[in-house]
């Protein structure tokens, strides 16, 4: 009669064994069901608060301080004082975008219709910038160099290219974001400017509800 060599130590290793593997199957479940009740929770917190991202933007506000150098000649400091004193649009702008190099052509015929454009050169190498206008065209006045970003910041920018309406007195009445074309120059910036233009001619202050229609 033959004898087993199968212990009760070796029994209960092997039923360890099971044990774990049971756990760990119970657990590769627990883990959707984890994240998912977690997921549930976070949109929950979520129910009822604003979704849209909300940027800092200058809007129906002077446009803000800075002590800037003239791209053109960086010798020159350009400030506040030096924008025009009737109404203009602000672009902001870089070589590097390629936005703005599908925008430019036509920032050139608004300058050939006579419109006054000031641009902020933004985050870019001086030689890659008057580079770009030399090739492209200058639209603008001028150009102010905005190297670290933070007037443009100011500005309330998301990303360039974007334009800024500014009234006779400074104010910035309307914000577009991306590129400028007839499109919304048609819709858009043509009726802002015609209420701007008119009450800078004729040396009034246009309601503020006039301004809000023309410009929204």
């Amino acid at each position: 009669m033959s004898t087993s060599n199968y212990t009760p130590d070796q029994h209960d290793k092997k039923s360890s064994r099971k044990t774990m593997k049971k756990k760990q199957l119970k657990l590769w479940f627990l883990i959707p069901l984890i994240v998912f009740f977690g997921l549930v929770v976070m949109l929950y917190m979520r129910l009822g608060k604003p979704t849209e991202i909300v940027t800092n933007t200058a809007l129906e506000r002077p446009v803000p301080n800075f002590e800037l150098p003239l791209l053109s000649d960086t010798s020159r400091i350009m400030t506040n004082a030096n924008l025009p004193n009737q109404p203009f649009l602000m672009n902001i702008w870089g070589s590097w975008c390629p936005t703005c190099i599908i925008e430019h052509p036509f920032l050139m015929q608004l300058e050939e219709r006579g419109v006054n454009l000031v641009g902020v050169n933004y985050k870019d190498d001086i030689g890659d910038a008057l580079g770009y206008l030399n090739r492209g065209g200058d639209p603008f006045s001028m150009s102010i160099q905005d190297l670290s970003g933070q007037f443009a910041l100011d500005l309330g920018l998301t990303g360039a290219p974007e334009t800024f309406v500014v009234d006779g007195e400074g104010i910035i009445r309307q914000h577009i974001i991306g590129e400028i074309n007839e499109s919304n120059w048609q819709s858009r910036i043509t009726p802002c400017l015609m209420v701007l233009n008119d009450a800078n001619n004729n040396d009034v202050t246009p309601e503020l509800s006039q301004i809000e229609e023309a410009c929204k």
